[in-house]
């Protein structure tokens, strides 16, 4: 397994810049440019074989079956979370579906458009600036269908009690649906403890893949109710048919897999390989203390406001002076994403103490009121 520095240097733009700004998008992992770059070079000369990278979906599932402990035939390809949210949105029975109002819209819009189809779409408003676990459950009812929900939300880093949800929507007898978009890769999921009817997952944030690879697990009573929101020559199993019917869907999640984008695909593996090597536990437990120390900085010194949140691996920081923040980050190397007074840090098992100590430095002398 690879430790902290030995994973580090797997990254070459850590070399120039302090980086922060995973929840909006990683650096890219050697092996994942050298995949990319050799395919790119056999497709400039026509050497590239098609079926070969036709092939790295269904390996990408073995991947990340073996992440999450779980049997390959229960993941679908994807192109992001808004498709694996619709394509169980247009799964569902009719009912309430319960959701936070502050949801990232992927996880929002495909369950709000419901509205139209006749289900009752409650959104839950977030209190002293987040959704609290307590509200959720308040909002479920023996109508509710579904409760979706972001392990992570990338707004304030509140990290949702995935638990505690589980036990809510047993007791009404409603589906869970959990985006990791904002997790995996970084901190632990226990599959067995949490036991989403739905997980969905984009890659292109902290499992470090390029965008358009992401990934729908529905559990095994689900898979025979999945409807494929965009019926294709994938939706069959192998060997895949080209002209001509008849349309007999896949007996696994498969028969939601979508047409691929070829080089999303290549991209991906050698940044799933890149995550297997890790111990998922001491990573979640890695990013965990650094964020921690980046609060504790930020509180000791009074340079910001930190949000409320329930101290995940990202953090946010209202600050009184945006345009000297901003300055003293690009000064400093510190890549992080500053919307107006909120800074907010994320951190990976490639950041370190001096990441840390870096970004609390960049906040400089501006003094909370």
């Amino acid at each position: 397994m690879l430790s902290s520095e030995q994973f580090r240097s797997h990254f070459p733009a850590l070399q120039r810049h302090v980086w922060l700004d995973t929840p909006a998008s990683p650096p890219a992992a050697l092996g994942v440019v050298h995949a990319l770059r050799a395919a790119l070079d056999s497709w400039l000369y026509g050497e590239h074989d098609w079926r070969e990278w036709d092939h790295a979906p269904a390996a990408s599932k073995r991947s990340v079956a073996r992440l999450l402990g779980i049997a390959e035939e229960l993941i679908a390809v994807m192109g992001s979370t808004a498709e694996a949210a619709a394509t169980v949105a247009k799964s569902l029975p009719p009912g309430r579906i319960v959701v936070p109002a502050q949801e990232f819209r992927s996880n929002l819009f495909p369950w709000w458009q419901l509205e139209a189809a006749g289900h009752e779409v409650v959104l839950v408003p977030p209190r002293d600036g987040h959704t609290h676990t307590e509200d959720l459950v308040a909002a479920l009812d023996t109508r509710t269908v579904l409760l979706a929900v972001s392990d992570v939300l990338s707004i304030d880093g509140h990290r949702a009690d995935l638990p505690a949800l589980r036990q809510a929507t047993d007791g009404v007898g409603a589906r869970l649906f959990v985006d990791a978009t904002q997790s995996l890769g970084a901190l632990h999921l226990d599959m067995e403890r949490v036991r989403p009817d739905y997980l969905a997952v984009h890659g292109y944030k902290w499992m470090l893949c390029p965008r358009g690879a992401a990934w729908l697990v529905a559990a095994p009573e689900h898979i025979d109710g999945l409807v494929p929101l965009l019926p294709s020559w994938r939706s069959t199993e192998p060997p895949y048919g080209f002209f001509g019917g008849p349309y007999v869907r896949a007996d696994s999640a498969a028969r939601c897999d979508t047409s691929p984008a070829w080089l999303s695909w290549v991209g991906a593996l050698p940044a799933l390989d890149l995550l297997l090597d890790l111990d998922a536990k001491r990573v979640e437990r890695h990013c965990l203390r650094l964020a921690a120390d980046f609060r504790a900085r930020v509180a000791e010194t009074g340079a910001g406001t930190l949000l409320p949140s329930s101290r995940s691996h990202i953090a946010v920081v209202r600050v009184i002076d945006p345009d000297a923040v901003r300055a003293r980050l690009a000064r400093d190397g510190v890549r992080a994403t500053l919307l107006g007074d909120r800074l907010r840090v994320g951190f990976h098992y490639f950041n370190n103490s001096s990441d840390v100590e870096r970004a609390a430095n960049a906040l400089g002398d501006t003094k909370a009121p």
